[in-house]
């Protein structure tokens, strides 16, 4: 009865190592190449002996000689050793032209707003086969992120999944939006006249209170909201036609001016510095770490970052890649 002996195991270092020792016909000069000692490049040729059942290499004088076996697997060994590298190494660069994809991502109104027309443009102009959807914040992002339902989040990040990817973007302030003529724009805004204006708050979930009726508390105060909306563009739209107050962001002092504020500037608002302290709000963006290396996720991430972290107008300029990227 015969029994057949267990398979090899397959070991990619001695494909490795035969694709050397038959490039260099030396066990010295292949262990250089593979920047290993000399002693494991001769156990290394000791083991392809016994599986191919053949010397590889023998003594002709001073030098090492292929058998005909050798000579036959010369080309191939090659070609193994560069299948793997090109399995094993770093993925090549995206082609941005022969790129068909559609990017999810989720944002709130505001952002979604700000970053819609120049990711349109720079997707015409660097990848045309692009195609973005942008969802409003109405998925828990951590889940969807994982599960692949959207490919990016861009804005407040409040979650804090272990594997969450998070890059902050761009820091803002709150401001006081008033139509033009609005009682609020004669004179000096105090805690108490901005409390005295009647507010629009906006909330996906209803809310009536934030940050601003905590900080008008601290000074006694408290103001009256009389509609909630879920919608910044909602809110400001009616701030622009009516005497509510809406808070909307602003770039932080001495910084340049940020795309997201040109809706405010679209529909005419007067923006008024708080006479309260709130806190400040960073706009960020959040994916999972699957997609960090992956060229065409990577690329999106820059556009969002030329959009959103560039002077108004300038979407269109270089790649600011940051040395390292904030691990949540």
């Amino acid at each position: 009865m015969l029994v057949s002996s267990p398979d090899p195991v397959i070991d990619a270092n001695l494909a490795i190592a035969l694709d050397a020792l038959l490039a260099e016909h030396s066990v010295t000069r292949a262990a250089a190449r593979l920047h290993t000692s000399p002693a494991a490049m001769s156990r290394n040729l000791a083991r392809l002996r016994r599986i191919l059942q053949d010397p590889l290499l023998v003594r002709a004088g001073q030098a090492m000689v292929p058998t005909p076996r050798a000579q036959v697997l010369r080309e191939e060994a090659a070609a193994v050793v560069r299948s793997l590298g090109a399995l094993l190494g770093p993925g090549a660069s995206v082609d941005l032209a022969g790129l068909r994809s559609t990017f999810t991502l989720q944002a709130a109104d505001l952002v979604g707003a700000a970053l819609a027309p120049g990711l349109l443009d720079l997707g015409r102009r660097e990848a045309p086969g692009v195609s973005f959807r942008i969802r409003a914040e109405e998925l828990e992002a951590g889940p969807a992120l994982r599960d692949g339902r959207i490919d990016l989040e861009v804005g407040s990040i409040d979650h804090v999944d272990p594997e969450t990817r998070v890059e902050p973007l761009v820091g803002l302030r709150m401001v006081a939006a008033v139509r033009p003529g609005h009682p609020l724009t004669e004179g000096k805004l105090t805690p108490a006249r901005l409390a005295a204006a009647e507010h629009v708050a906006v909330s996906r979930r209803g809310r009536f209170t934030g940050p601003l009726d905590a900080a008008l508390a601290e000074h006694g105060l408290r103001r009256r909201v009389g509609i909630v909306l879920p919608a910044h563009l909602a809110a400001m739209t009616l701030a622009a036609r009516s005497d509510v107050v809406c808070l909307v962001p602003a770039a932080l002092p001495g910084a340049a001016p940020s795309p997201l504020t040109r809706d405010a500037d679209a529909l005419g608002l007067h923006l008024l510095d708080m006479p309260v302290d709130l806190p400040a709000l960073t706009i960020g963006m959040a994916w999972h770490p699957r997609n960090t290396a992956d060229g065409a996720h990577r690329w999106l991430r820059d556009a969002v970052r030329r959009m959103l972290c560039a002077p108004t107008g300038a979407g269109a300029g270089g790649s600011q890649e940051p040395g390292a990227e904030e691990v949540r």
